[in-house]
């Protein structure tokens, strides 16, 4: 076989890491326990796996393509570096301040995260620089040197440097690097005007501040996996998944490790978009579900949805605001602490609780065997008989159902007077009404109907809770495409090669500059074709304009899609009559006599999506005999029934079969509850519908 016909996605998460191989004969897959003291050790391991599987060498894999939740951790657990942060005199204390809005506005004891970096590390230098990039106070370079010696001797690892306004004028940040590199030669630097040129200087300075604390740990995991790869005959362009849906280079993603947060849910994102593609959905919900996390994503018109920023360890569930804010694309997704390894307990009002503490994989749920005691939502799943405890990821690990119940008996039963089974009830029922009510919020804040929407469940979990959620939103249909166990990591290969430029540059319309908004637009395509071309230098880029808009006093804006004649021929007219429409649609209605402002201009370039095939119509056939028999538990009816079972691969196109049953593969199961039915189409996805709506 040719060295580069096959291509390797990775993804690691809190619990399992997901490893694919695509190439000339098929696809495969595996799922392995997540090695927390060196990451790339399970990618070794899985990819050894899955060669094995195609009956090929790792020296035939001609490019690797990973994500992870690595950045994610280390700023949760705050794992970082030892980091210092430099900024404008007067401004040490902005990332203490934030916005100083209260997310939890009738909690007298509210408590505000700490800052990512303590004041005592936190410096200052004497320089300004006004909102139109004019030097007020001009930086003197005896100040920096100054400064750059008290860092040498405090032994700092990484630099943030953050100075008021540099998004427009960033000269005074670039002196500071510069001395910083001949000084300290040794020590990562970040500048705020490149890893977040935006404008909001508490959500921009908390970015660069993240991007250097956790810069020399992902350069040193990212230079460790390419000498693993090496070592273990695989040498070819690694690439990583970034938090917007698209790949970067592993030098980029090196450089601003930022970019990688929402790295894996990301993935899952692109791939319930190309699953939406080809059945031709314009409403979806995403759910994806797996050992540590749930992440779900409004996807509209096959496409995620994106923002700008975006919140990571939030210290109130549900609540904006009460987390850390990062300055990036990403696509728009709510994360909760909802996976198998969640971890239950009941609070002092005995009521059952659910995450976001999590097992992870060591020790793992109490039924791995490896020492975990606390129940977790994988422990209740295998009690409500969703689970084979003899046929778990393949049957690479052994479940143990009576360590399960006297975890879910010890922690919760005898608590509240109740046996291991309804335990487990209350438990399944309390994780999927978080999910289902963080799906609502999301909605709701979107302006969503989900009523209207169709799921698409993918991750090693989401297929033994989607039926449940839709039961809870009111949703008719949900798909469970091929592969769902690993969906994170198919993703990550139908993703684009791509980067997002921005730039906060403040216009009104009454004062249009017609020519600078021409010259700012070409800046910033230069930059995010460069971005490209450094991963593939021959592909054709896709490019994608837009405008961040506002009524003059409001306090955020909306995005507003440009055309390529517009960026080239900028009028008023067209900018106005665009933010009007858009406007429209998310509010029902304009504001007459208010100036229209714009405040972030982007720019997106990216490589065409493959092209992809329609799904075509299947006709409706018995499905097979079931392989087996189990007692299934069904939470909207509360009891148990007998429920049948079939191996997904002996399910042909076209096959129906009702609820309640099990549709069991090696990295996940699908629950049919008795509201539903399910059958397969012709692509091979997992249709389960409700019996009213069958066709």
């Amino acid at each position: 076989m040719a060295t580069g016909h096959y291509r390797s996605g990775a993804d690691i998460g809190g619990t399992f890491t997901d490893v694919v191989l695509e190439g000339p004969t098929g696809r495969f897959s595996t799922k392995v326990l997540t090695t927390y003291s060196a990451p790339e050790n399970a990618i070794i391991d899985g990819m050894q796996q899955v060669c094995e599987k195609a009956g090929v060498t790792p020296a035939v894999i001609g490019q690797v393509i990973h994500g992870t939740t690595l950045a994610t951790n280390a700023l949760i657990e705050r794992r970082g570096a030892k980091t210092a942060f430099i900024t404008t005199e007067g401004f040490r204390d902005t990332i203490e301040m934030r916005t100083e809005s209260r997310f939890e506005q009738y909690d007298l004891n509210l408590k505000l995260p700490e800052p990512l970096i303590p004041r005592n590390r936190r410096y200052t230098l004497p320089e300004r620089i006004d909102a139109r990039g004019d030097v007020l106070r001009p930086l003197d370079t005896a100040d920096i040197e100054r400064l750059a010696d008290e860092l040498a001797r405090a032994g700092y690892a990484s630099i943030a440097v953050g100075f008021l306004h540099s998004y427009v004028n960033g000269s005074h940040e670039r002196a500071v690097r510069d001395v910083l590199a001949a000084r300290l030669p040794d020590a990562m630097v970040s500048l705020s005007s490149d890893v977040s040129p935006q404008m909001r200087e508490y959500e921009r300075f908390n970015t660069v501040c993240a991007n250097a604390y956790i810069k020399p740990l992902m350069k040193s995991y990212l230079e460790r996996l390419a000498d693993r790869l090496g070592d273990a005959d695989c040498r070819c362009p690694i690439f990583l998944m970034h938090s917007g849906g698209g790949i970067i280079s592993i030098e980029a993603a090196a450089e601003f490790p930022v970019r990688l947060v929402e790295s894996g849910p990301a993935g899952g994102a692109v791939f319930a978009a190309t699953i939406a593609a080809q059945h031709g959905l314009d409403k979806v919900l995403s759910f994806d579900m797996g050992g540590t996390t749930a992440k779900i994503c409004l996807i509209k018109d096959r496409t995620p949805k994106t923002a700008r920023v975006f919140e990571v360890a939030r210290s109130y569930r549900f609540k904006k605001g009460s987390g850390m804010p990062i300055s990036i694309p990403v696509i728009d997704m709510v994360e909760i602490g909802a996976g198998g390894g969640s971890l239950a307990h009941v609070d002092a009002l005995r009521q059952i609780r659910v995450g976001p503490e999590s097992a992870g994989s060591e020790p793992g749920p109490a039924c791995y065997g490896r020492g975990g005691e606390r129940p977790a939502v994988t422990d209740a799943d295998l009690v409500l008989g969703k689970l084979d405890p003899e046929n778990f990821a393949g049957g690479s690990i052994a479940l143990h159902p009576e360590q399960s119940r006297n975890a879910l008996h010890a922690h919760i039963g005898d608590t509240l007077d109740m046996d291991a089974t309804t335990a487990a009830f209350g438990l399944a029922e309390v994780v999927d009404e978080n999910m289902a009510n963080a799906a609502r919020v999301h909605a709701v804040e979107n302006g969503e109907d989900l009523s209207e929407y169709t799921m698409i469940a993918f991750g090693g979990a989401a297929p033994l809770h989607a039926a449940r959620l839709c039961e809870k939103l009111g949703i008719d249909r949900c798909l469970i495409p091929p592969g769902a166990g690993v969906g994170s990591a198919i993703g990550f290969l139908q993703a684009p090669f791509s980067f997002e430029a921005n730039r906060s540059v403040y216009m009104q319309m009454n004062a249009f500059e017609a020519e600078r908004v021409t010259a700012l637009f070409s800046e910033m395509e230069n930059e995010a074709k460069a971005f490209v071309r450094r991963c593939d230098d021959s592909a054709e880029i896709l490019t994608e304009y837009k405008a961040y808009m506002r009524y003059s006093g409001q306090g955020w804006e909306i995005p507003v899609v440009l055309s390529a004649e517009q960026v080239a021929a900028p009028s008023v007219d067209h900018y106005v009559s665009a933010f009007e429409s858009e406007y429209s649609k998310l509010f029902g209605r304009t504001v007459d006599g208010l100036e229209i402002e714009v405040t972030v201009w982007s720019v997106n370039a990216t490589t065409p999506p493959a092209p992809l095939d329609a799904v075509g119509d299947v006709s409706a056939q018995a499905a097979p005999q079931p392989a087996g028999h189990r007692q299934l538990f069904d939470p909207a009816l509360g009891e148990a029934h007998d429920a049948a079972v079939c191996e997904r691969a002996d399910l042909d196109a076209g096959a129906v079969l009702p609820g309640p049953a099990l549709i069991t593969e090696s990295e996940t199961t699908v629950v049919v509850p008795s509201s539903r039915q399910a059958q397969t189409l012709a692509d091979g996805c997992i249709d389960v519908h409700t019996r009213e709506s069958a066709a």
